[in-house]
């Protein structure tokens, strides 16, 4: 009797213990889920100066930098491209190119995560979109993780783990609303301290800010003063068009405007299926970029803002359309 109490007691037990939980994430204990690439060779390079400076847009007193990405129709990068097709103007002038490479060099990345409660039904599909992402990392690049909703947060400092921001996305839950321009405001506190010079935003979000601090205006200027690109996944689905606030209404403006202004794109998905595919592109893209450099023709500090203006010239007739994206200007350093 004794005997079959303690087993109906141990039956018990196990019926109390849950079989399954609602979502299975990553585990840490299980072994690395995504392997950084090895960094390639270079792949080709023209260069001019003897020591070449880092691969972004600045400006001393010598030389600016600018890079620029060149796709064809169907989105590819177009990585065959000379010196000679290209040609930069600076407030209107032509300047002559003095540096050219096109060659993979380290990147640090903050990945912004929109965790608040409309991404409810989009978590999955958006988890998939960041591991796709960091696949196509190397062990040499760096990423922090900001998570936004009810306010914005630093979930995961500067890492060359990937696995660690990735877990972290994958067990995100969504809930509150959304504050996405406060989220690009701590990422761009945050890439102060970057150890690359290098260094983009990638943003996954399904619409338009409705709970920030920071305003649009602010957060563009704060953009054209850094040399940070953003690229943006944008999740809007047609068919809930009505449903949606005017501050969702003018998501896609908004992520598109400040991703053309950094040089980077900003991607509008319409089917959730797509955005692994467009997270691997973006990516890509970070690795594919031409740089070009030239000297400044007043390079005095001026702290003013100089227009930047690049074209694709002679290029191959094979190509077809080429898209060339770049950042439109610099701040020169103040006196």
């Amino acid at each position: 009797m004794h005997c079959n109490r303690c087993f109906m007691f141990a039956a018990f037990l196990l019926c109390l213990t849950p079989s399954a939980t609602p979502f299975q994430g990553p585990s840490s204990s299980a072994g690395p889920l995504i392997e950084p690439r090895v960094r390639p060779e270079r792949r080709q390079a023209n260069l001019l100066p003897a020591n070449p400076p880092p691969a972004n847009l600045r400006i001393d007193a010598s030389l600016v930098l600018v890079p620029a990405h060149v796709t064809d129709a169907l989105g590819a990068p177009v990585t065959d491209l000379a010196k000679e097709n290209f040609r930069i103007l600076q407030d209107g002038v032509e300047q002559p190119i003095t540096y050219f490479a096109t060659e993979e060099t380290p990147v640090s990345v903050g990945f912004l995560f929109d965790s608040s409660a409309s991404m409810r039904n989009k978590m999955h599909q958006s988890s998939e979109a960041a591991a796709a992402f960091f696949k196509t990392a190397n062990k040499d690049d760096e990423f922090f993780l900001v998570e936004f909703n009810e306010r914005a947060k630093l979930s995961v400092p500067f890492t060359s783990d990937v696995n660690e921001v990735y877990e972290r996305v994958a067990h995100a839950r969504p809930l509150g609303r959304t504050s996405l321009l406060d989220a690009i405001h701590l990422a761009l506190e945050q890439m102060k301290g970057a150890r690359h010079t290098r260094k983009a935003i990638v943003i996954v979000s399904d619409g338009g800010d409705n709970r920030s601090r920071y305003t649009f205006g602010e957060i563009k200027n704060a953009m054209l003063e850094s040399d940070v690109q953003v690229y943006s996944m944008g999740i809007f689905d047609p068919e809930d068009r009505r449903k949606r606030t005017p501050e969702e209404k003018n998501g896609p403006h908004l992520l598109g405007e400040l991703s053309a202004e950094s040089g980077g794109k900003h991607f509008s998905v319409d089917n959730l299926n797509d955005l692994p595919a467009i997270s691997l592109q973006i990516g890509e893209e970070l690795r594919s970029q031409y740089v070009l450099g030239y000297a400044p023709p007043s390079p005095d500090k001026d702290g003013k803002y100089h227009q930047i203006k690049l074209t694709l010239i002679s290029a191959p007739s094979e190509a077809g359309k080429l898209d060339l994206r770049y950042r439109r200007g610099y701040f020169a350093l103040a006196p």
